[in-house]
C-alpha cells in the first residue's frame, strides 16, 4: 500500500512539474513569436517574481486626432510567483496610455468592444506630464476574444479606437505566452 502511494505521489509531482513552463522556455517562446522587442521578461530574485510586460505601439494619429488626444498606445503585464508559469493567470493587466494636454478620459473611460463590456477604467492622470492612465485588469479569455475578434474597433470613454493589425499580434501573443505552452 505503501510504495502505490509513494508511486501515486511521484506521479502527481511529475506530471505537476512538467506542467509548468520555465523563463528560459518563455523567453524562447517570446523570440519564436517575434515578439523580443515588444514582449519583456523580466524576474525579480528580491521578491521571486516573474513578469511578463508588452508594450504595443500608438494607435492611428487620425484617432488620436479625432478623439481630442495627441497619441495613445498600452501596456499589458502579468505577474507569477518563481521562475517558472504553473498556470495561466486569472487576469491581465492593460492600461491605456494617454498623451494629451487637456484631460479626455477624466469622467468616462468605460471599455467596450463588440459584445463586450470590460467595465470601468481605474483612471488616473498626471497632468504636469500630459498623461492620463487607464488601468483594466482582464480576464484572460476576454483578451484572448480581443485577439481572436474578426471587428477590432472598441470605445473606450465614448472614443472610437481600432487595433492595429501589430497590436492585434501583440495581444495573441501575450495570450499564448500566459496559456503556458
Amino acid at each position: 500500500m505503501k510504495s502505490i502511494c509513494l508511486l501515486a505521489f511521484l506521479l502527481t509531482a511529475a506530471l505537476t512539474v512538467s506542467a509548468q513552463t520555465t523563463n528560459d522556455a518563455i523567453q524562447k517562446q517570446i523570440k519564436s513569436l517575434k515578439a523580443d522587442k515588444q514582449i519583456l521578461l523580466s524576474y525579480d530574485q528580491a521578491s521571486n517574481a516573474s513578469k511578463i510586460m508588452a508594450i504595443a505601439g500608438n494607435f492611428a494619429d487620425s484617432e488620436a486626432k479625432k478623439a481630442g488626444i495627441q497619441a495613445m498606445n498600452f501596456g499589458m503585464a502579468f505577474f507569477y510567483t518563481g521562475q517558472s508559469l504553473a498556470a495561466p493567470p486569472d487576469t491581465i493587466n492593460l492600461t491605456f496610455w494617454v498623451l494629451t494636454k487637456k484631460p479626455a478620459f477624466p469622467s468616462s473611460h468605460a471599455w467596450t468592444m463588440s459584445a463586450l463590456n470590460l467595465g470601468d477604467a481605474r483612471y488616473a492622470a498626471k497632468p504636469a506630464d500630459n498623461m492620463e492612465y487607464l488601468n483594466f485588469k482582464i480576464p484572460r479569455a476576454d483578451l484572448a476574444r480581443i485577439a481572436s475578434s474578426a471587428d477590432a474597433k472598441f470605445k473606450l470613454g465614448g472614443k472610437e479606437f481600432t487595433f492595429t493589425p501589430e497590436q492585434i499580434q501583440l495581444l495573441k501573443s501575450v495570450v499564448t505566452i500566459s496559456e503556458g505552452r
